[in-house]
């Protein structure tokens, strides 16, 4: 039975002060008046039980004199005891999808998985209650780390949440954040939510103009921005933009004063006026099956679209989503994440944002160079116990390690091949095995711990992927260094994951199993099992907002969400992704080429290769697209000239000196050709019939790259770009010979 009213504020009041924290140097957690921190405090409810835990706080984004009144406290008080007591009801719907801002859906409720649904905002107390108190967010601000607790950040939402009030926001309008991961991004993000209105959240490479499209559809009342850089894109667009109210910018300061362009500071600030009660009377209106979140697709085949999520779509996910990853809640152990995947992606958006209120993780924010260079030196930093990376990402720390074994010295270098050798096949011939024979253990301990240990993976034991398809290549090498790599599977319109692997639930290549409460279906399966992958659940999204052509598409008449997506089902539940729909290739000849598969061999068989893309739509032969390993320029993260250690190596082992891509393609370096058609025609020895067969294939001057347009944000091939940059050099390929 529930606490009264009363002892739930005794409890709040009188047992949870503490000794005070040291004097916070801080850069705008100032917004909480004098004693806020003590005030902040307060609403840890279960101090006694989390007193042996870590100490919370050494320094602190937020000042230390400001605090809520005593009304903030009380009336934050008060929805705790009410929201403890009072399930949400859910508004009634009659449809499971809408296309409008302010529509109402349906929840897929399954017997199997019956949580009440919950809003943003009830999970976020139920945090309070059991995490008050402990480490949220960590930053690093002028080379030292910063931290907000769970309390702290719960009133620094409400603040932001009444800054957006202030500000203009209307309800069910958006407000937009520009940025890198930061504190300041979580903040404004569950502001917003509580604020009524929809996060949104836009990718930091994005164009004035795709900022425009996003901005103008999803209504955005506020753009956060946190650089110069960025506010300069919204200056250029705003007067295209007739709902936009105000910007605010939370990094760096504007360059000069303009009207309706605010700092955190002043933002955080403005709100003060408005009563906590006009606050609490809008988060009590608010239904878990309303949307809160806007995601945009990445438009690599036309505009984006805006996945609209529930309230229950994020909240239900966070928790069932991150258990079948085997995520931890705080009072087992304290979860250690970093944030540096863009947020405008719902993966990160998920992982990072979400589960972290669900199960009070330490969210710990790499600096905005993390994917050129500075991740490692976070990661060595904070030693995550669990780690998310698209399979880029692991690529390039796969790329590193080989590169500094390629300059080890002999002995050094043999033991690490050793090592590798021995674990990777252990971990391969039985991969369900947790004894490690003694070569395996002494492995691990001369070599594999001191390299997950440089790493900072000395503590992951959770290391996950998803977003795109993983090499057989980065998958063996990471067995090798005794780190299982877990997939995942799910998209945007899913909520993320639907399903996922776990050390319990774990196969080689496979994408794990479904999650609990959900379904799913394979539909138009063809001979070899491989059939449309079909989601239905409470990960299932809303709709795309204001398209109900494109969301009948995706959305049958029973609910069932047509991914678009190509794979199989074993006999114990287990995915497998075999290809995508659209991506697949029909041969002028009819045959069903899915490319994945075939790109993968050829980068398997040819070490040199970094991207490969199969060519062959509505042609009379396959063709493929080429480029050679080169390393990134630290700045920019853009392709250089210059060959990474693994294509040295490669060049070498064939007899050539080229150390440049430009001489390999500019001359037609004959040993590296000769090698490259040689793998090729291996590859086309093991392929099942003629038609699946590479005929001819170029090597392009330059490798793929965000910039040049051929990958998405998150380093997703996009493959119409592809085509359409590279159409001269595909025409060759089928030119017919003059007579």
């Amino acid at each position: 039975m529930p606490d009264s009213e009363e002892s739930l504020k005794k409890k709040a009041l009188d047992g949870s002060l503490g000794k005070t924290p040291e004097a916070f140097e801080t850069r705008f957690l100032n917004r909480l008046p004098p004693g806020g921190t003590i005030q902040a405090r307060k609403l840890s409810l279960n101090l006694p039980r989390l007193k042996n835990l870590r100490q919370n706080v050494q320094r602190s984004i937020l000042p230390d004199h400001q605090h809520l009144s005593k009304e903030s406290l009380n009336n934050a008080l008060d929805n705790l005891y009410l929201e403890s007591t009072l399930e949400k009801e859910e508004a009634s719907a009659e449809s499971l999808w809408t296309t409008s801002a302010d529509g109402l859906v349906k929840i897929r409720m399954d017997h199997s998985c019956s949580q009440t649904p919950k809003t943003v905002h009830q999970v976020f107390l139920e945090c309070l209650e059991k995490y008050g108190n402990m480490i949220a967010l960590s930053s690093k601000r002028d080379g030292k780390w910063e931290r907000i607790t769970y309390s702290q950040y719960y009133l620094l939402a409400r603040k932001a949440a009444k800054g957006f009030l202030k500000l203009g926001l209307e309800h069910v309008h958006s407000v937009a954040i520009l940025g890198y991961n930061s504190p300041e991004w979580f903040i404004s993000a569950v502001g917003t939510v509580f604020a009524g209105g929809i996060l949104t959240g836009i990718y930091t490479t994005s164009s004035p103009e795709a900022c425009q499209y996003i901005a103008h559809d999803c209504k955005a009342n506020i753009i956060l921005v946190d650089t110069q850089k960025q506010l300069e894109k919204i200056l250029k667009i705003w007067k295209n933009l007739p709902y936009l109210k105000a910007v605010v910018m939370f990094q760096e300061t504007p360059a000069e004063k303009i009207p309706n362009v605010y700092t955190m500071e002043e933002f955080l600030e403005i709100g003060n006026e408005i009563p906590e009660a006009t606050l609490d009377g809008i988060i009590n209106s608010q239904k878990p099956n309303q949307c809160c979140v806007l995601v945009y697709t990445s438009g690599t085949t036309g505009n984006p679209k805006g996945v609209m999520l529930s309230q229950d779509n994020i909240t239900w996910t966070a928790k069932f989503g991150s258990q079948a990853g085997d995520i931890q809640p705080a009072e087992i152990q304290q979860e250690v994440v970093v944030s540096y995947l863009p947020l405008s992606h719902i993966a990160a958006q998920m992982y990072d944002l979400w589960t972290g209120i669900q199960w009070g993780a330490n969210i710990c924010f790499a600096e905005p160079d993390a994917l050129k260079t500075s991740l490692v030196t976070t990661l060595k930093e904070v030693e995550p116990t669990a780690h998310m990376g698209v399979p880029r990402v692991w690529e390039k720390i796969m790329e590193g390690i080989k590169g500094a074994s390629a300059q080890a010295g002999f002995f050094k270098r043999k033991m690490f091949l050793w090592a590798m050798a021995v674990t990777m096949e252990r971990n391969l011939s039985c991969p369900s095995s947790d004894l490690k024979p003694f070569t395996m253990r002494l492995a691990d301990y001369l070599v594999l711990a001191k390299i997950r240990k440089a790493l900072g993976f000395a503590n992951c034991l959770k290391n996950f992927y998803g977003a795109a398809p993983m090499t057989t290549e980065t998958l063996h090498f990471f067995l090798g260094l005794n780190i299982r790599l877990y997939a995942g599977y799910g998209l945007s319109e899913s909520s993320g994951p639907h399903f996922m692997s776990n050390s319990f639930n774990y196969r080689l290549y496979s994408s794990g199993k479904v999650l609990p409460g959900c379904k799913a279906k394979l539909v138009n399966v063809d001979a070899e099992g491989n059939g449309e992958i079909c989601l239905w659940g409470r990960t299932v999204f809303m709709g795309y907002l204001n398209m109900e052509e494109k969301t009948r598409e995706a959305i049958d008449e029973d609910g069932w969400l047509h991914t678009g997506d190509m794979g199989k089902l074993d006999n114990d539940g287990f995915l497998y992704i075999t290809g995508r729909l659209k991506e697949l290739i029909i041969t002028a000849g009819g045959e069903n080429v899915p490319p994945f598969p075939i790109e993968e061999a050829v980068k398997t068989e040819l070490p040199i290769i970094s991207n490969a893309m199969l060519i062959g739509d509505q042609r009379k032969f396959l063709s493929m697209l080429l480029t050679l390993k080169c390393t990134l320029d630290p700045e920019t993260s853009d392709p250089t000239d210059y060959l990474t250690d693994q294509a040295l190596e490669f060049c070498q082992k064939v007899g050539s000196k080229a150390t440049k891509v430009s001489e390999i393609v500019g001359r037609k370096d004959e040993a590296i050709y000769q090698a490259i058609e040689e793998g090729i025609q291996r590859v086309n020895e093991k392929a099942a019939a003629q038609p699946y067969r590479v005929q001819k294939w170029t090597l392009l001057e330059r490798d793929f790259s965000i910039s040049g347009g051929e990958f998405g944000p998150t380093m997703k091939l996009k493959r119409l770009a592809v085509l359409e940059k590279y159409k001269e050099e595909i025409e060759s390929f089928y030119k017919e010979p003059n007579n």
